[in-house]
């Protein structure tokens, strides 16, 4: 169980990375707090907006001490839009001082770790899985592609100060368990909404037996728990890997104070633990393995940001080694970074897989976001991977399991779903190099700042412009076009995949697919109703940082969302795009509302500006109802005048 325990004594590592950046507030849980940012991560899903967005804020060149864009979601170039993109990122990181990863190079969260990440530092991303850099000691929180460019223009990241959540970890993982065992088990005792408001930060004598890479597969997954962030301590284990990528110089030792106390905590024992698996349609749905044995596999997928180690591609190819997958599974490869490809050919490792029959494909995320390895319709697909929203695979009626690569391994040699200790052999026994294969010749530097012209943005017609956002109304009169339940994702609002994420870069065409995943026929009611509202249940937009889940739906007319309750990333995108999220005061009155239905809510500012509660009148019942919202101040202002673009550029107006 989840304990209280009191006010904290000395300062844990979380606590000491907000302090040490913060430029505004307090850090007291629920409070907005502003924080200085180090680095930004964008990727190609994202960042496209995120450079339209610079744009639009007429931006010389970031701010940040280092800014990278990586290239490597949309990989598959079935038509030239996937090309044009990435030609159009590589101009905007020329013109505003960025980094640039090329297509093929790697995943952002390992690929950052490698080369850039630094304990200490603070950094946003345009991805919900930056929090993986939690791993060295940072502070690293996903956030909407705005934020991310506002970070870039040199502005703090404001965020309501979490609680933090302190674990204990004991004992040592017992042999064909690893660290993908250790966050299945925090999501089965604390489900998809356990972390929301929290930073779990990781702690005691167990953290040592955890490389860096173990720490980043926590560290990743801990979006699938709502978490605002996870930290771990910059130690022995992260000296180990910055000397393995040769920048041991950069080692910052970071660890909790003795006797730091924390707003919560837990404890998990390592030894005890058994090997886990997270059943179709939600990464908190997770069993033990045994309970699930023998379902018939039809696919097994090793790789993606949630297990990049080296060590675990290494571990699946030390079980299949001299062994045969069978001719019904299908055990795809998907290596996480172009060096983890070197060191695994030089361990003759990539010989094993391709041996055992596994197919190889390109570093990057692919079949994690739907893009390539759709699974069969009903059939099991066995995957490392952090997230198995319905859906998200590429194929609608999915059936995606989420598991460690031992049990993956497992399955790909037998054809069922088998916990590997019942496997007739002895664990795998792997040797990592001491030295990575470093190469960063796949890394483009930014320009000098004073090197010449600044290079134009190099955009093919595919490349849109961002929607015009009006200011909110005085009073809103608008029908529901959809109501929604319980943890839909922002994989279920605005789709990922092949169909789609093409399209990210046009709004205009990419919101034909706003939620089409649940309901076919809400864009064209969308179009035809104007200003509408969408109703929604708890945990309404977790999952991914996509901020063309907000701004789809509000080019389609969306002005207010009414729920029981929202996931961090997305709730801060509906108001950066001046879209009004309000929260049912009492959770049963979501039952009385339906599709159809017409709210009204007069006097929408000044009950803003009051900070009061918003009276929701449901005109097609006669009923009232009462919600509440979560704005600060600022985010009044934010809302108020139709989004964050539209108030810089009334505020700008108004300096002239």
């Amino acid at each position: 169980m989840t304990d209280r325990t009191g006010e904290a004594g000395g300062r844990g590592v979380a606590r000491k990375l907000i302090e040490s950046h913060l430029v505004g507030g307090e850090a007291v849980p629920g409070r907005e707090i502003g924080v200085r940012v180090d680095q930004t991560l964008t990727q190609d899903a994202t960042g496209t907006l995120v450079m339209l967005e610079l744009e639009a804020l007429d931006l010389d060149r970031v701010r940040t001490d280092v800014s990278v864009q990586y290239v490597d979601h949309n990989l598959l170039q079935t038509d030239e839009r996937n090309m044009a993109d990435h030609i159009f990122l590589r101009s905007a990181c020329r013109r505003y001082g960025l980094w640039y990863s090329k297509a093929g190079n790697g995943v952002s969260h390992p690929t950052h770790m490698q080369r850039f990440g630094v304990p200490g530092a603070t950094m946003v991303g345009a991805d919900s899985h930056t929090c993986a850099a939690g791993s060295l000691g940072m502070l690293a929180i996903g956030v909407g592609g705005l934020e991310v460019a506002m970070a870039m223009a040199g502005e703090p990241l404001h965020v309501t100060m979490p609680e933090i959540w302190g674990v204990r970890l004991t004992g040592e993982l017992p042999p064909w368990l690893s660290a993908k065992d250790v966050i299945l088990e925090m999501l089965r005792r604390h489900g998809v909404r356990g972390g929301v408001n929290r930073i779990i930060e990781y702690h005691g004598p167990g953290v040592a037996s955890l490389t860096a890479m173990d720490r980043h597969v926590i560290a990743n997954m801990g979006a699938e728990l709502g978490a605002t962030t996870t930290v771990f301590p910059s130690d022995e284990r992260v000296l180990e890997f910055l000397r393995a990528e040769g920048r041991e110089d950069d080692f910052t030792e970071i660890v909790a104070d003795p006797g730091t106390a924390y707003d919560l905590a837990d404890e998990i024992d390592l030894s005890v633990l058994e090997p886990l698996i997270a059943r179709p349609g939600s990464p908190g749905d997770v069993v033990p393995v045994r309970e699930v044995a023998g379902e018939e596999v039809h696919q097994v997928v090793v790789g993606s940001s949630a297990n990049p180690g080296l060590r675990d591609f290494a571990s699946v190819a030390a079980i299949v080694r001299g062994r045969q997958v069978p001719p019904q599974v299908s055990l795809d490869v998907n290596p996480t970074s172009r060096q983890i490809l070197v060191d695994l050919t030089r361990m003759g490792a990539t010989t094993d897989l391709v041996q055992a029959g596994a197919r190889v494909h390109q570093a990057g995320c692919l079949g994690c976001i739907g893009m390539g390895q759709a699974p069969a319709i009903g059939r099991n697909s066995l995957r490392t991977f952090p997230r198995n929203f319905p859906g998200r695979s590429g194929t609608k009626d999915d059936r995606v399991w989420l598991c460690s690569p031992e049990t993956a391994a497992a399955a790909a040699l037998t054809g069922r779903i088998t916990d590997p200790r019942d496997l007739d052999m002895d664990p795998p026994a792997v040797r990592l190099p001491r030295r990575s294969s470093v190469n960063a010749d796949m890394l483009e530097a930014p320009p000098p700042a004073n090197g010449g012209p600044r290079p134009e943005l190099e955009k093919a017609p595919s490349i849109g412009v961002l929607p015009e956002l009006d200011p909110l109304p005085d009073e809103l009169e608008i029908p529901v076009v959809i109501k929604v339940g319980d943890d839909v994702s922002t994989d279920e609002i605005l789709q990922a995949g092949a169909r789609a994420l093409p399209f990210r870069s046009d709004i205009a065409r990419l919101a034909d697919f706003a939620f089409t995943r649940l309901d076919e026929g809400y864009p064209e009611r969308a179009r035809e109703a104007g200003p509408h509202a969408v109703v929604g249940g708890r945990n309404y937009g977790q999952g991914s940082s996509r901020e063309h889940a907000a701004i789809a739906p509000r080019h389609l007319g969306l002005r207010l969302v009414l729920a029981r309750g929202y996931a961090r990333i997305h709730w801060q995108n509906l108001v950066n795009f001046g879209i009004l999220p309000l929260e049912f005061a009492d959770g049963d009155d979501y039952d009385r509302v339906e599709q159809g239905d017409v709210l009204r809510v007069a006097d929408v500012r000044d009950a803003l500006r009051d900070g009061s509660d918003v009276e929701v009148r449901n005109v097609t019942r006669g009923e009232t109802y009462r919600a509440r919202h979560r704005l600060s101040p600022r985010q009044r202002d934010l809302v108020a005048a139709g989004g964050q673009i539209p108030l810089l550029r009334e505020r700008a107006a108004g300096g002239r």
